[in-house]
Formats: C-alpha cells, sequence, structure tokens
C-alpha cells in the first residue's frame, strides 16, 4: 500500500507552522498547520482540545473515533516530561494526525504517517 503524502513544499509549511506554534503558542499557526493537511486530505477540521496531561503524564495524545483529538500543550509539554523537545511534540502531533487520517489498523499507520511526514523536510533521512 502506498500512502498518500502532501508534497515536500506543503509538509515544510506545515512543519514551520507548527514549529511557531510550539515555539510562541499563537493558534493561527497551528489552525494553518492542520488546515493545510485537512485541505490535502479532504477532511474536515478535527477538533483540537489542550491538555495540562493526559493519563497521568503516560499519554502525549489521543485520538477518537468521532474525530475528537487531545494533545498536550507545547508549554505544558515543555517542562516536566523527560523527552520535551520540539520534535518529539511535532512528531506526537503528526502521530494523532495520522490516526485521524487512516482509522484502519491505526497504531501502525499513525507511526508510519508520522515518520514520513517529516522525512526530507529538515534535509534529515
Amino acid at each position: 500500500m502506498r500512502m498518500m503524502l502532501p508534497p515536500l513544499r506543503e509538509r515544510r509549511s506545515v512543519d514551520r507552522y507548527l514549529t511557531a506554534f510550539f515555539r510562541d503558542y499563537r493558534p493561527a499557526d497551528f489552525k494553518r498547520a492542520i488546515s493545510s493537511l485537512c485541505r490535502f486530505y479532504h477532511l474536515k477540521m478535527p477538533k483540537v482540545e489542550w491538555f495540562e496531561y493526559i493519563d497521568w503524564g503516560k499519554t502525549a495524545g489521543k485520538t477518537y473515533e468521532n474525530g475528537q483529538i487531545y494533545l498536550v500543550h507545547p508549554e505544558n509539554w515543555k517542562r516536566g516530561r523527560k523527552y520535551n523537545s520540539e520534535r518529539s511534540w511535532i512528531k506526537t502531533v503528526y502521530h494523532e494526525l495520522g490516526h485521524y487520517v487512516f482509522w484502519a489498523d491505526a497504531e501502525n499507520k499513525a507511526d508510519k504517517f508520522a515518520t514520513r511526514m517529516v522525512r526530507g523536510v529538515n534535509n534529515h533521512k
């Protein structure tokens, strides 16, 4: 199965918006990133709720069958987490969006989606 991904130029744009949101907490940056991906996949915008922590700090994000996504806010991600890097937060966002886009075989496809979204974005493998 081939996985459809946005072109590299669009993925870099999404990555820039997520990076800007992680640093400055401007909701418009996050909305632009998510809306760009939703436009590509012809999906409606998911409802995203922000949390200080999920599952007593064990989980970074959750996606439900109704399209609702729970994420740990970057402000809370930066403090109190062992792995509090910007890249790990962005990969978590991609992972949860992978769940939103690919419901069948969700965990496996979400991991592959997150990995492939960042491939080539920063000229890394």
